[in-house]
């Protein structure tokens, strides 16, 4: 089965290099970067908001723990959002695609 893993961070930057970590350990078949999200959430008792930047990978999921642990290790946050949803449909060639380049 594939998954999506969502994850928020900082800036561009530190999405483009948590992904391209992501894909070269063969953890994500693939990223994608979507800049401009303004975040509205409850940090040690206060409100607070921020822009951010998401991250959704595509990964196997054989794969989502070790994902997971990666990406909290290049996160700058101390919590960070890091969450996996698992595919239950789609196009089969493109699954597959994702479980062959995860591997």
């Amino acid at each position: 089965m594939s998954f999506l893993v969502y994850m928020t961070v900082s800036t561009p930057e530190e999405a483009r290099s948590i992904g391209k970590e992501l894909v070269s350990q063969n953890l994500a078949a693939c990223i994608n970067i979507i800049p401009g999200v303004e975040s509205i959430y409850k940090w040690e008792n206060e409100v607070q908001s921020a822009h951010e930047v998401v991250l959704i990978a595509k990964t196997s999921e054989a794969k989502v723990t070790a994902l997971t642990q990666t990406a909290q290790k290049l996160h700058s946050y101390d919590v960070p959002c890091i969450v996996s949803l698992p595919i239950t449909g789609g196009n089969p060639d493109f699954l597959s695609w994702i479980e062959h380049e995860t591997c």
